[in-house]
């Protein structure tokens, strides 16, 4: 049986959905995974234009090379690391994406390419775009294609949460190897990074992601599931302990930047590991009842109506309720951690 899988993403919301269904095969084979993604060569089709975006703007040049594909694998694993599955990222520049996830397949020794299409169905009933059917004629080895088609407002906003859960755990892992990585050399992790850390937890899921989950998604399932009420009711409990727990760290990290010795140095940083170790387990399991409670209670319980208005307000931010600009500031703020604690 299957090993070891290659699962290509991309920046679309279809890849969200592909991670996942991915996960769940590799988890129920026992496999590893290896996330790819292809970095359009900006050097290469836009030539002289790329040396003048590497020379006025090195950091966006930086972004758009290799930062974008930081942000999407980690998310991929943060979604893997969710189930136990094993996994590791890759990413490649060029402008042939089909040669490029043979290529990748075949040096780390992959024995299933798992991958989605953008393409109209044919008449067979698959969505298979060029790069898809390129892949599949050319790889040499087994191809799965995952089902794909016009998505309708439960899956887009049940992917909306699924990929905002997998952001947030994916900076959460940053913040433990950070740490990890400054206990190792006995050195201070970086107090600045960390600051826009607990800025992000802030602006997110604290004034984000919880409030839309509350004023939408929970708000409708307890009028349609009243029997869910009681898990509901702990997940609202849980949303205001995250308040909590985020002013503890924050309160860490101000103590660990103005300590005054080794010894206050060395304590701190052992306070604020162990501290973000259990906050990093508080909110993926909160995270998991989630996913694995409220998520399929609301597939079975809610309307289309009600998926329909949901949908609308993870996916834009509409309410009036809420700040439009919370969504840029944290993505902006992700990017950033993302790509200041890659190794």
């Amino acid at each position: 049986m299957y090993r070891h899988l290659l699962v290509p993403i991309d920046a679309t919301d279809l890849s969200v959905e592909v991670v996942g269904n991915a996960v769940a095969l590799a988890r129920s084979l026992g496999a590893r995974i290896t996330f790819f993604h292809v970095v359009a060569d900006h050097a290469g089709s836009l030539r002289g234009e790329a040396e003048l975006l590497r020379a006025a703007a090195p950091a966006d040049y930086d972004y758009a090379v290799a930062g974008k594909a930081r942000e999407l694998l980690a998310k991929a694993e943060a979604a893997a690391r969710a189930f136990g599955v094993p996994c590791e990222p890759l990413h490649a520049v060029g402008n042939q994406p089909a040669a490029a996830i043979i290529a990748a397949a075949r040096a780390r020794g992959c024995d299933l390419i798992f991958m989605a299409s953008h393409g109209k169905r044919s008449r067979i009933g698959m969505a298979l775009a060029s790069e898809t059917l390129a892949v599949l004629m050319n790889a040499g080895l087994p191809v799965l294609v995952s089902s794909t088609g016009e998505r309708r407002a439960p899956a887009r906003a049940i992917a909306v949460i699924r990929d905002e859960h997998r952001s947030l755990a994916a900076v959460l892992h940053a913040w433990m190897h950070l740490l990890a990585q400054a206990r190792s050399a006995g050195t201070d992790p970086d107090v600045a990074l960390m600051r826009s850390i607990v800025q992000y937890l802030r602006a997110f899921p604290l004034r984000l992601h919880h409030p839309k989950e509350e004023a939408f998604l929970f708000a409708r399932l307890r009028e349609r599931a009243p029997a869910v009420a009681i898990e509901l009711d702990e997940l609202a409990r849980q949303h205001e302990r995250d308040v909590v727990l985020v002013d503890e760290l924050a309160g860490l990290v101000e103590a660990l930047a103005t300590a005054s010795d080794d010894t206050e140095r060395m304590d701190g940083r052992q306070a604020l590991e162990q501290a973000v170790g259990r906050y990093a387990t508080f909110l993926w399991e909160h995270m998991g009842r989630e996913e694995g409670v409220i998520l399929p209670a609301a597939q079975q319980h809610l309307l289309e109506e009600d998926w329909i208005g949901i949908d609308a307000a993870f996916a834009a931010n509409g309410d009036p309720r809420l700040d439009t600009d919370l969504d840029r500031e944290y993505k902006r703020l992700f990017s950033r951690i993302v790509n200041l604690s890659a190794p």
